[in-house]
């Protein structure tokens, strides 16, 4: 005989996945709408804006990656990756540099350390737990 398998914790984890993955995506779009048409804000708080989506794009990809794992550590992992990439940025290699001057690269590794970038990805992620905390507030309040 057969037996049934409930495999509702699997699809739960896998919507999880799909909700992470299509902020992520969502995200990336903001981010680029705010790297190439961002001019009308300045150039001070259009940096600090979009490497505010970047954390939380970071974010939104370590929750992806796990979703069951409690938000503060998501949080706290993606901190430690936009922490990392921009301390890297005050290690310089000629082949570095020279990705760093791509626009693939300079999204991705920045062009420059600028302190001020860490409070953006400190500002970033704790948004991106607000906003991941008031969706799942209200998901839970929704009637099934």
């Amino acid at each position: 005989m057969k037996r049934d398998v409930d495999d509702s914790p699997s699809r739960a984890l896998l919507r999880a996945r799909v909700f992470y993955g299509v902020l992520a995506l969502g995200t990336i779009a903001l981010g680029l709408g705010v790297h190439w048409r961002g001019d009308v804000l300045g150039s001070v708080p259009r940096d600090m804006l979009g490497d505010g989506i970047w954390a939380a794009m970071i974010l939104w990809c370590v929750a992806a990656l796990a979703p069951s794992a409690p938000v503060r550590d998501r949080a706290l992992v993606a901190l430690g990756i936009c922490f990392a990439v921009e301390l890297s940025q005050l290690y310089h290699t000629p082949a570095l540099d020279a990705a760093r001057r791509t626009s693939i690269g300079e999204l991705t590794l920045g062009s420059g350390f600028d302190p001020r970038d860490l409070l953006s990805y400190a500002l970033g992620v704790l948004a991106a737990v607000l906003f991941d905390q008031a969706v799942r507030r209200r998901l839970r309040r929704a009637p099934q």
